[in-house]
């Protein structure tokens, strides 16, 4: 059975495993992780359900901002997983109030920062709507790490080809501006669409090679 299919298999068992809101009740795993970040609403969620193959392993709520805690998921059989995607609190949503908001930045911030276990951060953004204001504070945080970026423009199926490709385009000029300034972590960029499957093949594969599965 060919390497990506052996890959594929563990990741389309990937399970539920924790849900942690301290840094002290982090899971003292040995493990890989990868971690997932964006805004309320880009999307986070329906990716890690799309590249696991499962409709609700990661919730999706209807309301942005509902979820406040870091979610765990296995990769793999529960009882010997060989890593774990991390689904970090959406930020962004501007009906949190301000003390939630202040915890989860220093939540975000001192999880991506000190978790030596990651192997690389999956930036999800709105392909309409790329690089808010803390959106570039997140890659800027996990800059400080050294470890890969692979950003996810989500949603591409709202858009026209054109308008797709043009967003990819200018979304690439902004991370040669971020290589420019000095960044040490290497950024890349791709489109994504759940309902279309687009790029769900390139995220899989991409999560293969950090994983090192």
């Amino acid at each position: 059975m060919p390497l990506a299919s052996n890959f594929m298999s563990f990741l389309y068992q990937s399970h539920f495993f924790t849900t942690v809101n301290h840094l002290r009740d982090l899971p003292e795993t040995v493990q890989p992780e990868v971690a997932f970040a964006g805004r309320s609403n880009a999307g986070k969620s329906t990716v890690i359900n799309m590249l696991c193959n499962q409709k609700r392993l990661a919730f999706t709520s209807r309301i942005p901002g509902r979820t406040q805690h870091i979610n765990y998921f296995t990769v793999g059989p529960v009882s010997t997983p060989i890593a774990h995607l991390v689904d970090l609190p959406g930020y962004g949503y501007a009906k949190v109030p301000s003390t939630i908001k202040t915890y989860w930045e220093k939540l975000l911030s001192a999880y991506l920062i000190e978790r030596s276990q990651i192997r690389g951060l999956i930036l999800v953004m709105d392909s309409r709507r790329p690089f808010m204001e803390l959106d570039n504070h997140m890659i800027k945080w996990f800059s400080m790490t050294m470890r890969p970026i692979h950003i996810l423009l989500t949603k591409c199926d709202k858009l026209s080809r054109n308008e797709s490709l043009n967003a990819l385009r200018a979304a690439q000029k902004s991370i040669t501006i971020y290589q420019i300034t000095g960044l040490q972590s290497k950024i890349t960029i791709q489109l994504f669409s759940a309902p279309k499957r687009t790029g769900v093949d390139q995220a899989q594969a991409l999560l293969e090679r950090w994983l090192g599965i």
